[in-house]
């Protein structure tokens, strides 16, 4: 672009990515039923996730008003709590709960992430809708819609996570949160394309959030409420483009200097391996059994079968053999010292340690009881994690996706176990068979702990049927989980 280019005030056409995204929310119909039936799994894991985060103190006192009083009376519904919410501040509060534990479904590739924390927003504005739209003698959204918005929010995020590594200049994940979001409330609250372009190019103008939280030596719990913040920053950008007509940034990407890719993406442009569909929340990947950084899903299965053989030889242990994805290494790796449940839940010794010790994995798990015991980091100091080549690959192999790690443990007596390796969790789209009755109960036990038996009832007639389910409006389904 020449020097008069630059300087002009003259308006260029929207970027590709951002008009890509409005065509993709506002035109295409999602048909596959595969897809419709996970993303119903994948909101009742959300849910179930949501309530078990409320055994957390921590948790709890994000929930509420953002200033005591500031309730909405007839606003959406936070699950398990008495609360009534606008909309920007129910979002921050359900996709809070939801990612609070680090146990709702992932998304693994370039970049990492759990898409299934949009729902802070789709709730949210759904119920708020919904609501609305019963008070003043409309049709109300119902579970179905839902589902199309979280099908679109899953291929927005997950899309642009497979060939684009956000992490790779310091950059947290939630952006992709924020951006898909921020496109399917637009439509929700009923805004066109160029509504969508706008509320999308205000997304990319914040910018991101660091990483600075994940990662040691400053892993902190800004991690778990990192998602409802993206989701409640959505909604602004939603309700300003359609209520307020904000003005948008059509460059806001592309400029010059100025924009995302200049400022923030070393000046290269997104790439994209495939159109938006319905991909991703085909194959998510849902967290079934343990509450552990995905990348580690599979390691703290392999500890589960090797607890039996070295449960009653700890003292006698040598060394402990890890091998994992690359992205594992760069994630989770973790020596010395962790202060805090957010660092012991994203460090893969910890999460091979309590297995092996314990024969378990829950959250109460990383709490600083159960980290209080001498022998987890003594065992962590007996291990080493390094990159297998082979689970890299897989990992970014579009036809797999495969979460690989292998663990091994050497005794001093010079014996050692077999090496256990696998390649994919329980979540995982090809175990779906093995995994979704577990899902199912991991959903119900929460229910259980949360809610009295007759509500319990009431929300698994209505999870128990596709048709039922999908037509239940929102807003009733979101009545059942009030405290």
């Amino acid at each position: 672009m020449s020097q008069h280019d630059t300087r002009s005030a003259q308006r260029p056409a929207p970027d590709a990515p951002m008009v890509a995204i409005a065509d993709y929310v506002a035109d295409t119909e999602v048909t596959s039923q595969e897809a419709y039936e996970t993303a119903r799994y994948m909101l009742m894991d959300s849910l179930g996730c949501a309530l078990l985060a409320l055994k957390f103190p921590e948790c709890v006192k994000h929930l509420g008003p953002v200033v005591p009083g500031a309730t909405m009376t007839g606003g959406a519904r936070v699950p398990g709590t008495s609360h009534e919410l606008d909309p920007v501040q129910a979002a921050f509060a359900i996709g809070t709960q939801i990612r609070w534990l680090d146990f709702n479904d992932t998304w693994l590739a370039a970049e990492w992430g759990h898409p299934s924390d949009n729902l802070g927003t789709i709730l949210a504005v759904a119920d708020y809708l919904s609501r609305k739209a019963e008070r003043e003698g409309g049709t109300p959204l119902t579970l179905r819609d839902v589902l199309g918005w979280a099908i679109k929010a899953h291929e927005i995020q997950g899309g642009y996570a497979l060939k684009n590594s956000f992490n790779r200049v310091g950059l947290d994940h939630v952006i992709l949160v924020r951006l898909a979001s921020t496109a399917v409330a637009t439509r929700m609250l009923g805004g066109d394309k160029d509504a969508i372009v706008t509320a999308v190019s205000h997304s990319w103008i914040d910018n991101g959030a660091l990483r600075t939280y994940r990662h040691a030596p400053n892993t902190g719990p800004r991690k778990s409420w990192a998602a409802g913040d993206a989701c409640r920053r959505a909604v602004i950008h939603a309700l300003n483009a359609v209520d307020k007509g904000a003005v948008g940034y059509p460059s806001a990407l592309s400029a010059k200097t100025w924009g995302f890719y200049d400022v923030a993406f070393k000046g290269k442009a997104f790439e994209f391996e495939r159109p938006f569909g319905s991909y991703v929340m085909e194959n998510v990947l849902f967290k079934i059994s343990y509450p552990a950084e995905f990348h580690a899903q599979t390691a703290v299965e392999c500890a589960m079968q090797l607890h039996a053989q070295v449960a009653d030889r700890l003292d006698q242990i040598e060394r402990i053999e890890i091998e994992t994805q690359e992205a594992g290494v760069r994630i989770i790796d973790k020596t010395g010292p962790l202060a805090n449940y957010a660092d012991r839940d994203h460090c893969i010794q910890y999460m091979v340690a309590v297995p092996l010790i314990f024969g378990r994995l829950t959250a109460e798990d990383y709490g600083d009881a159960v980290a209080a015991d001498a022998r987890i980091d003594a065992l962590r100091a007996k291990m080493t994690v390094r990159e297998n080549p082979q689970f890299t690959r897989d990992y970014f192999d579009p036809g797999k996706r495969y979460i690989g790690n292998a663990v091994q443990v050497f005794f001093a007596d010079g014996s050692h176990t077999a090496k256990i390796s696998i390649d994919y969790p329980i979540g995982h789209r090809k175990r779906r068979e093995e995994g979704i009755p577990v899902l199912i109960r991991k959903f119900e036990e929460a229910l259980r702990g949360h809610l009295p038996a007759h509500r319990v009832r009431q929300i698994l007639a209505v999870c128990g049927s596709t048709a039922g389910f999908e037509s239940t409006p929102v807003h009733r389904f979101m009545d059942l989980f009030a405290a």
